[in-house]
Order: C-alpha cells, then structure tokens, then sequence
C-alpha cells in the first residue's frame, strides 16, 4: 500500500493517489473530513486556517460506499487559490508580468527548505520551494491517513494522540482509563492536552510567542491499542514496523526526533527497568506486564499499545525574522516573511496520529492477504486466536 501527494500551498488544490487498499472496504468523504477538520484546529494557528475549510473529494476507486480495489484519489481544492491565479499559475507569463505578479522571494528563511531546496534545483525565486515544502501539504497526508484510520478501525484497532509538552510547559497528570477517553479529552482542549492543570498555561505560551513574533514547538504522542502481535519483521531492516514508524513522523514538517515507550530514558536505566517482562493468561494470551519498550521488540508489534512520541521544532516563519542572506544582493538581511503559525503543535499531533495510522495500516497489508476487505479482517483476527493460544 502506498501514496503520493501532489499540490502546492497556493496553488488550485492538493492531491493525493492511494493505492493497494482492499476491496469492499466502506469508505465516505466524512470518514476523511472528519480528520481534515481535527488537523485545522487547536490554539495558535494562523490566519489560513480561517480561509481554507478543508473538504475531500473522493474522485476515483470508490463506489457506493465501498473501495474497487483500484487506486483512490483524493482532492482538497485551496480556497485561497482565486487570490494566487497569477502568481502561481501555470502559463507562461512575459517579463513585464513577472515584475508585477509572481513576488519573487530571494531572502531565504532560516530553519526552513529555502535554501537548500534553491540549491538541489536551481530556483532562484524561492516560492517555488518553498510552495511546496509548506506543511499545507500534511492536509493529503491527513487525508491518505484518514483513509487509514477507517481500515484499522475496521480491524479492532484504534489510534488516538495528545500534547505532552508546547514551549516547556510539560503535562506531568497524564491519566486516561481507555483510548476512547484519552480521545474525548484531547478533543476538548484547544491545545490537545489532557492534563487540564497546565492548559491555560500551553495557550498562555502560545500567546506570549505570538506577541513576540516568535513561534513555539513541542512533544506528541501517539497510541495505538488492538494491534495483533508479530507486525513487522526481525528478518529484514527495511521492514522493521517500529523503523518506519520512526521514519514516517519525522517526515513531517519541523518534527526532529521519534521515541517509542520510554525512549532515551532507557540509556539512563539498568535493563532490569527497561525491558518489559513476559506473562501468559488464558483470556489474553501473552502479555508484557509493563511496556516501558512502546509496544515494540525485534522491530515486531508484541500486541501491547504502541506508543510513539515525536519532537516538533518552532515553526520557522518568524514575524521578527532572523538575518539571512539575499541570494541575488548576497547582503544581510531579515528572512522574507510568509503567513504562519505562531505554534501548529496541537494540529501536528493530528497529522503525527494519522502517519503512524498509515504505517501500521501499510505493514498489515503486506503481511496479509489483502485483496478482499472480509478476508483481510479474517486473517487478522485468525492471527490474534493464533497468538493467543500458541
């Protein structure tokens, strides 16, 4: 199973083309609408959250409700575009237009694509990276997700995410009795936190940034419960599911670093308190009686909750923009400036959420036979009853 995105920030729409989903699998717009809204919320977003409302169109390889088996395409139109035609259009334009319409951008941003995407090919207007590298494009990824989501939940498996920390402020009462809850009270915080005591103290940061003209970063997390165990492989690197879902967050706009379970606070424990040891029940089956290691050994799912955790920098569109460089002038000056958040930290869980959602969803179409949706759902529920009474 895979996907490809296609679009830029400004211009007429996003795409995005899946393919390898089972046949007969229900699949609507709301499904994914549901997970384009969740993505354009949460305290400190911009202005361009208020222009787009972002609506999917399902354009191929769906059929009164079901998937065909065949690749599925996937739109979300820019509202904003009618305001970009000239800029961003297709056609060719005179040199006389070009003074006038396409805002040429030669100051690069620090911490941003800019640059090094001008270098790798040769752009020396930087809209034309920098159209593309916005995390405008997250929007299809969310929506490639979305259409994940609906599978695993299909199957018994259920993923939801939260803030753990926005610019220092760290949530420590982090306590939640099923997913469905962990759920309900990340959905009622503008902030996607739920330790409620230091809320008002993450949007407080977010303020304080804003008024500043800086931005702000921090930590999500993403769980996973229901999974079957033996996802993944020890056999093969490239097929190590804790691997690519290590790969797939920090693919997102600004994140920088992935742990799973306790993560780098392992280097800092005796194994005795690192590892999760092994029980077997005749309900459950086999069981580990902590899970400080995410829900993850040998690059394999145990069938305990994955829990991964991913590190988003500050956004680095600053409305006091560091000194840069000019590529045309080579003098100083301040970066250019582009429309931005002042921190997308609750809205980069949603998106984190429905990347890890995709890769799981991806390891359990290779590993079972997938062609038909019913005989997907049977074969995952045989290896759960396989595992259970092994």
């Amino acid at each position: 199973m895979r996907y490809l995105t296609a679009g830029e920030s400004h211009g007429p729409q996003l795409t995005t083309i899946i393919e390898g989903l089972p046949a007969g699998m229900p699949l609507t717009v709301e499904d994914i609408n549901i997970e384009l809204a969740r993505r354009q919320k949460g305290h400190g977003r911009g202005r361009r959250m208020q222009i787009e409302k972002d609506q999917v169109q399902i354009v191929s390889g769906v059929r009164h409700g079901s998937t065909l088996g065949s690749p599925i395409a996937l739109v979300v139109e820019n509202n904003d575009w009618k305001h970009w035609t000239k800029i961003m259009g297709i056609d060719p334009i005179s040199d006389l237009e070009a003074e006038e319409v396409k805002r040429v951008i030669t100051r690069p941003r620090p911490g941003h694509a800019d640059l090094n995407g001008a270098l790798k090919y040769g752009h020396r207007d930087m809209r034309n990276v920098l159209e593309r590298s916005s995390a405008r494009e997250t929007t299809v990824r969310v929506a490639a997700g979305a259409v994940a989501k609906k599978l695993l939940s299909l199957l018994g498996i259920e993923v939801a995410s939260h803030v753990i920390e926005i610019g220092g402020v760290t949530a420590s009462n982090v306590q939640y009795e099923s997913i469905d809850q962990l759920r309900e009270i990340s959905e009622n915080s503008s902030v996607r936190c739920v330790d409620r005591t230091v809320e008002d103290k993450m949007k407080e940061a977010i303020d304080e940034a804003k008024a500043n003209g800086d931005s702000i970063g921090g930590i999500v997390e993403v769980i996973v419960e229901g999974m079957p165990p033996g996802v993944g492989s020890y056999v093969h690197y490239d097929r190590k599911l804790d691997a690519k879902i290590a790969g797939a967050i920090v693919s997102i706009n600004a994140f920088k670093g992935v742990e799973f379970g306790i993560g780098f606070e392992a280097a800092r424990r005796p194994g005795s308190q690192v590892h999760d040891e092994i029980a077997w029940d005749s309900q459950l089956g086999y069981y580990r009686k902590s899970n400080r290691l995410g829900g993850f050994e040998g690059g394999m799912s145990t069938g305990m909750p994955i829990v991964v955790r991913g590190v988003m920098k500050p956004i680095p569109t600053l409305y006091k923009p560091l000194q840069s460089v000019d590529i045309d002038t080579k003098e100083p000056f301040s970066a250019s400036v582009e429309r931005s958040d002042s921190c997308a930290v609750p809205a980069a869980a949603v998106v984190a959420e429905n990347v890890v959602a995709w890769e799981i969803a991806t390891a359990i179409i290779d590993q079972f036979y997938s062609d038909r949706f019913e005989a997907l759902k049977e074969n995952v529920q045989a290896q759960r009853e396989y595992a259970r009474g092994f």
